[in-house]
């Protein structure tokens, strides 16, 4: 009696596991009972096992369809926030663009003032040197006062070559903050 219990069981899993129409589930269960009263404890513990599993598979199914609704809906807040952003930074940029502009003006205005003192100051250079050789070819044949003329002369423009190299330490110097401003000020 025993084996044929055992047999039935076997059919029952056997059914489940190859996917085959099993008999009448029912009365395998009724003639297993009929046959080992005491198999009622195993098949209430299947039933509870099988209904516990059946409630994690619903759980985790709504939880899947519940994530998988945020991240639909996280990705399109995401797409919608990231418009935004594009949209407010090339504003600010457009904002920021004036201002941008009149320092990169300030900055081509300083370097071509810049440029002209250094072409004034060059110019200069060449004219203390044609004065100091002139001096030296003409030194003894000139008069004390074309002497005193001709250093009166060299004087003022050593003065002005002074001037103009202080003025060039200024436009340097007043250009590395512009670019520096600039740098500041870009997004």
């Amino acid at each position: 009696m025993r084996s044929r219990v055992w047999i039935l069981v076997g059919l029952c899993m056997l059914s489940d596991v190859v996917g085959c129409a099993p008999a009448n589930r029912e009365q395998l269960t009724r003639e297993i009972l009929k046959a080992d009263p005491g198999f009622a404890v195993v098949l209430d513990k299947h039933r509870e096992l099988t209904n516990r599993i059946k409630t994690y598979e619903r759980e985790l199914a709504l939880k899947r369809s519940t994530v998988e609704r945020q991240i639909v809906h996280l990705r399109k807040e995401l797409a919608t926030a990231a418009s935004t952003v594009r949209t407010r930074t090339q504003e600010a940029r457009t904002r920021m663009e004036p201002e941008r502009q009149r320092w990169q003006l300030a900055l081509a205005m300083a370097s071509e003032e810049l440029r002209a003192k250094q072409l004034q100051r060059a110019s200069l250079g060449r004219s203390i040197a044609n004065l100091r050789t002139a001096a030296k070819t003409a030194g003894e044949v000139w008069s004390p006062s074309e002497r005193a003329q001709h250093e009166a002369q060299m004087e003022q423009l050593r003065g002005d070559a002074k001037r103009l190299e202080a003025e060039i330490t200024t436009l340097r110097e007043h250009g590395r903050l512009l670019k520096i401003k600039l740098l500041l000020i870009r997004l």
